[in-house]
C-alpha cells in the first residue's frame, strides 16, 4: 500500500495539471488492469432529480476532458441531454488508485463521432441500429433478429452513423485523485474551477 508519509505535497500536485495527471494514472492502469482500464461509472440525473448509475468506457481524452459514446435515445444520453451535467469515476484496483470527474457535458463535434464510429467492428455498428438502448426487450431473440434485419439491409455496403448515436465530453469542474494509503489514511488531492476557462485551484482533503 501507498505510504502516506510519502504522499506529494500540495504544492507539488499543483505543479501537475490535472488532465494530464490523469493521462499519466491512466497510462499506468493501461499496465497492471486486467481488462479495461478505460471503464467508468458514469453517474446522471433524471428529471426528478433520481441519480442512475452504470459503467461505460471512455473512449477519449484530451485537456478539455473524457470522452464516451452512446445512444443519445437511451436513458443516460436523455439525462444528459435534459441536465447538460455528469459524474464519472475510475478506479483500478490494481493500482489502489481512483479518480472522480464532476463537471457539464457537451455533445462532441460530428467528425469526432464519425470517426469513431467507423473504427468500430462491423458488427458494433450494426447493433447501434439494431439496438433500441435502454427500452424494454420482450426477448433476447428479438434483438437477434433486429440484428439480421439490419445486417441484411446494409449488406457489404457502408453503414452509416445512426443519427442518434454520438458522443459527450465531460469537461470537468472538479477532479479528485485518490490513493489508497496505510491504515485508511488514503491520499486525496482535488481540483476545481468555477467556469470551464477558469483556472484550478488544488486541495487537499481528510481520506
Amino acid at each position: 500500500m501507498d505510504n502516506p508519509s510519502a504522499a506529494l505535497t500540495i504544492g507539488d500536485q499543483s505543479a501537475v495539471e490535472p488532465m494530464k495527471k490523469f493521462a499519466q494514472w491512466l497510462a499506468e492502469a493501461e499496465k497492471s488492469e486486467p481488462n479495461d482500464p478505460s471503464a467508468m461509472a458514469l453517474a446522471t440525473v433524471d428529471d426528478e432529480g433520481l441519480p442512475n448509475c452504470r459503467m461505460v468506457l471512455m473512449r477519449r481524452h484530451d485537456p478539455r476532458g473524457i470522452v464516451f459514446f452512446t445512444n443519445f435515445e437511451s436513458q443516460k444520453g436523455e439525462e444528459i441531454l435534459s441536465s447538460g451535467k455528469a459524474a464519472a469515476c475510475f478506479h483500478w484496483k490494481s493500482l489502489r488508485k481512483s479518480v472522480r470527474f464532476r463537471g457539464l457535458a457537451e455533445i462532441v463535434s460530428d467528425e469526432e463521432a464519425d470517426e469513431y464510429f467507423f473504427s468500430r467492428p462491423r458488427g458494433s455498428r450494426i447493433g447501434a441500429w439494431a439496438s433500441k438502448q435502454s427500452r424494454p426487450l420482450e426477448s433476447r431473440y428479438a434483438l437477434e433478429k433486429e440484428v439480421a434485419v439490419h445486417a441484411a439491409r446494409f449488406g457489404t455496403a457502408a453503414i452509416p452513423r445512426p443519427p442518434y448515436w454520438s458522443g459527450f465530453r465531460i469537461r470537468p469542474l472538479s477532479i479528485e485523485f485518490w490513493s489508497d494509503g496505510m491504515f485508511r489514511l488514503h491520499d486525496r488531492v482535488r481540483y476545481d474551477r468555477a467556469s470551464l476557462d477558469g483556472e484550478f485551484e488544488t486541495s487537499r482533503l481528510y481520506p
